[in-house]
């Protein structure tokens, strides 16, 4: 069992750049519904899920559990029209996925997104049949920075958190993963600085930087700095 290692994938910022996607989409669900939302709002909501987001903002006394997930489907309808025109994978994601697979690494994503949202950037990136294991925001009943979608990952991949190593673009993400007992690589992505990232174990600008052998002494080494 020592000798398994598993990594773990945050999908928005991680696979692909949604940043603005996801902005753009809670422009217009925010406009059709007669709110207001800010960049410097939306920045800080990576990581959780949009039902959270929702009612963090505009929950309390405005809308009942039905209208956030109205809110919610339009939401992510509109995010996903906007990811289909435009599909921007994350430079080096298609290599680093293969060269963990032929390394023989159990592979998984963990999402706060919908399964929805998961399938079709999936499917756009053509490489879904190498992760083991899928997590989506309806899966768990907690988002980030709780641990509970990374630790149910590994438990669908039949590996222990110690042997898991998480990429996240978000500090919610590696504070989830440092909570389950896991390695958390911080990619700076579209909205991110170093900064903001510094609670990770490694911090990087590109997924080129990542290799099966970057991960594993990471997590033989217990993730720490």
């Amino acid at each position: 069992m020592s000798q398994i290692y598993a990594a773990i994938f945050d999908m928005d910022g991680v696979l692909v750049d949604t940043y603005h996607a996801h902005f753009q989409s809670w422009l217009l669900m925010a406009k059709r519904a007669g709110l207001s939302f800010t960049e410097g709002e939306f920045a800080p909501t990576f990581g959780r899920t949009s039902r959270e987001i929702i009612a963090h903002f505009w929950g309390q006394g405005r809308y009942d559990e039905a209208q956030i997930a109205a809110l919610d489907a339009e939401k992510e309808r509109a995010f996903r029209e906007i990811i289909s025109r435009e599909f921007p994978a994350m430079p080096g994601v298609h290599k680093l996925l293969t060269d963990l697979y032929i390394a023989d690494w159990r592979m998984a994503v963990g999402s706060s997104g919908p399964p929805e949202n998961v399938e079709l950037i999936l499917e756009r990136l053509g490489k879904g049949d190498l992760f083991s294991a899928i997590v989506t925001g309806m899966d768990v009943t907690r988002g980030k920075p709780d641990p509970q979608v990374f630790l149910l990952a590994a438990k669908r991949l039949g590996v222990p958190p110690s042997r898991c190593a998480v990429i996240e673009d978000a500090q919610p993400g590696i504070a989830a993963a440092h909570a389950a007992g896991m390695a958390a690589v911080g990619l700076v992505s579209t909205g991110r600085t170093r900064e903001e990232l510094a609670a990770a174990d490694l911090v990087v600008d590109s997924l080129a930087k990542i290799s099966p052998r970057v991960l594993g002494e990471l997590i033989d080494r217990g993730g720490r700095k």
